[in-house]
């Protein structure tokens, strides 16, 4: 999947699912948006779905240090190559 698709679904996420208004992909998901820790682990459990595996605890860990929808593509990239044969 490539970069565009996957931002599609993620905005298309965090729109309807998390009532953002207009997202900047540099917004701080906490600092402009509200988005907690409860929202994370939600969030999480979309991206599982849109990779289509569950992700590991260190995985998870990593997401530690998301703060912008750059970061959670940046993320979501990276796992998807790190599982690739």
């Amino acid at each position: 999947m490539n970069r565009d698709v996957l931002q599609k679904k993620i905005l298309t996420i965090l729109t309807e699912d998390f009532e953002f208004e207009q997202p900047g992909l540099n917004d701080n998901l906490r600092d402009d948006h509200g988005f907690d820790s409860i929202d994370a682990i939600e969030l999480l459990g979309k991206i599982e779905l849109i990779l289509g595996f569950s992700l590991t605890w260190e995985e998870k860990e990593k997401a530690m240090g998301i703060r912008t929808i750059n970061d959670i593509l940046d993320y979501i990239e990276v796992i998807a190559a790190s599982r690739k044969p």
